[in-house]
C-alpha cells in the first residue's frame, strides 16, 4: 500500500471518529500544557533566585558570634584586623553592628533594624544607591548624625517617591538623623538583617548614640573570588580561634552557598513537576491504547479485507500506529499552545513563569513518544490478525 493512501485512509478514520478522538486528546492536551509550564515556572523560578541574588557578592562572608558566646570573646575590630592581616583569600573585612529600632518621620513609624557600618560596608554588601551619598570616613570619626536609608523604609516614609528623603530629618530611636542617601532594593537578607528595612547610620554613631556597647558586632569579609572561599573560610575560622583563645563561640556563613541552595531547590521543583506532567501524559496515553484497542476491534472486518486486497501486515501496523501518533501529535501541538498562552497569566496568580523552546519541545517529544508507545502494542495486535478470521469478523 502506497504511503500516500495510507496516509488518506488514517485521516479518514479519525475524521469519522472525530469527537472520539478529541475526546482521547484530552490528555496528551493536557500533559503537554503542564510539561510546558512546568519548565516555563521552572525557569522563572530559577530567574527568581538570580534576581534576588543578583545584588548580592556571592564571595561575600558573614561571620558572627553564637548566641551563647561569651561576652569576653564576641567579635571586635581588633578581629577583623586581624583577618584583613592574616586571611590571604580574603579581599576586604568590615565589622557592623545590628539592632531592632523604631523610626519616626513627621508622625509616620517605622518599626526596622539599624546598621551601625564601617565605610566599606557599601562595597562588601554590594550596595548601589537610588539617591544620595552614602556617609564617609569623615562621618564616622565625627560621629555626625548622618543616616542611609533602606528602600523599604524611605518608601514607608515617601510613599510612591522614596528618592525625595535625601535632605530630610528622621527620627532613629530618640535622635535626629539627616538622610544623606537611599540605597536601590536589594531584595535579600543574611542573618536575619535586610539592608531594605534598615537605616544605615556610621559606626561610631551607632555604638555611641544608639545601640551602646552591649551589642554583637558582625564582621563581612570578601573573598578574592568565589573559588577562594572555602580557602577564606578555613582562614577565618583559624584566625578567630587564636584571637578567641582556641574557642569556636563564632559562625562563618557564605552567600554563595545559599545561592546554590536557592538553585538546587528550584532545580529539584522542576522536577518533580515534571514527573508529575509526565504521569498525566501517561494516562493520556492509557487513553490513547483503550481507543485504539476498541477501533481495532471495530474494523476488525475491516482489516481482513485489507488483507485480502494485498495490504501487508506492516502496512496495518503502520496504519494503525500513524493514527495513535497523529493524534498526540496534534494533542501535543494544541497543549503547547494551551501551555504558551497560559504563562503570561501566571503572573496574576503569584509567580513568575518565562516560556523557552525547551519547554514546546519537551512537550511535543513526550507526547510523541507517548502515542508511539501507548499505540504500538494495538498496532501490532491489529496486523497479526488472520485475514480469514478477519473476514469472517462480525
Amino acid at each position: 500500500m502506497k504511503f500516500k493512501e495510507l496516509i488518506k485512509l488514517v485521516l479518514l478514520n479519525i475524521w469519522g471518529n472525530r469527537f472520539r478522538m478529541m475526546l482521547t486528546m484530552l490528555g496528551i492536551i493536557v500533559g503537554s500544557a503542564t510539561i510546558l509550564m512546568v519548565v516555563a515556572v521552572g525557569n522563572g523560578g530559577q530567574e527568581s533566585v538570580n534576581k534576588q541574588f543578583a545584588k548580592l557578592n556571592v564571595g561575600t562572608l558573614y561571620v558572627m558570634s553564637d548566641q551563647g558566646a561569651d561576652v569576653r570573646y564576641l567579635l571586635s575590630e581588633d578581629d577583623a584586623e586581624a583577618i584583613k592581616q592574616g586571611a590571604a583569600s580574603v579581599s576586604m573585612v568590615s565589622t557592623s553592628v545590628t539592632g531592632r529600632i523604631d523610626l519616626s518621620y513627621v508622625g509616620l513609624k517605622y518599626s526596622g533594624s539599624v546598621i551601625g557600618a564601617m565605610v566599606d560596608y557599601q562595597a562588601l554588601n554590594n550596595i548601589k544607591l537610588a539617591s544620595g551619598n552614602f556617609f564617609t570616613e569623615t562621618d564616622d570619626e565625627s560621629r555626625n548624625k548622618v543616616a542611609v536609608l533602606g528602600w523599604d523604609v524611605a518608601e514607608a516614609f515617601f510613599g510612591a517617591n522614596p528618592e525625595e528623603a535625601v535632605n530630610k530629618t528622621v527620627i532613629v530611636g530618640k535622635r535626629k538623623f539627616t538622610v544623606i542617601g537611599v540605597i536601590e532594593r536589594q531584595g535579600d537578607s543574611m542573618g536575619g538583617v535586610s539592608n531594605d528595612e534598615s537605616v544605615i547610620v556610621p559606626y561610631t554613631v551607632a555604638e555611641k548614640y544608639i545601640l551602646g556597647n552591649a551589642t554583637r558586632p558582625r564582621i563581612t569579609a570578601l573573598a578574592k573570588d568565589f573559588a577562594s572561599v572555602p580557602s577564606a573560610i578555613r582562614e577565618i575560622e583559624s584566625i578567630l580561634q587564636k584571637t578567641h583563645k582556641g574557642e569556636m563561640d563564632f559562625r562563618v556563613r557564605d552567600a554563595g552557598s545559599r545561592l546554590a541552595a536557592a538553585q538546587d531547590s528550584a532545580k529539584t521543583m522542576t522536577l518533580l513537576l515534571t514527573i508529575v506532567g509526565t504521569i498525566v501524559l501517561v494516562v493520556g496515553g492509557i487513553g490513547i491504547m483503550n481507543v485504539m484497542f476498541v477501533s481495532v476491534k471495530e474494523r476488525t472486518h475491516e482489516i481482513g479485507i485489507l488483507r485480502a486486497i494485498g495490504a501487508e501486515k506492516q502496512d496495518i501496523l503502520l496504519e494503525f500506529l500513524l493514527e495513535s501518533v497523529i493524534i498526540s501529535l496534534v494533542g501535543g501541538i494544541t497543549g503547547t499552545l494551551l501551555g504558551s498562552a497560559l504563562v503570561p497569566l501566571s503572573q496574576y496568580v503569584g509567580f513568575e513563569a518565562i516560556s523557552s523552546a525547551k519547554g514546546v519541545i519537551l512537550g511535543l517529544f513526550f507526547s510523541v513518544i507517548t502515542g508511539t508507545l501507548f499505540g504500538y502494542y494495538p498496532a501490532t495486535k491489529a496486523a497479526s490478525l488472520s485475514p480469514l478470521e478477519a473476514l469472517r469478523y462480525e
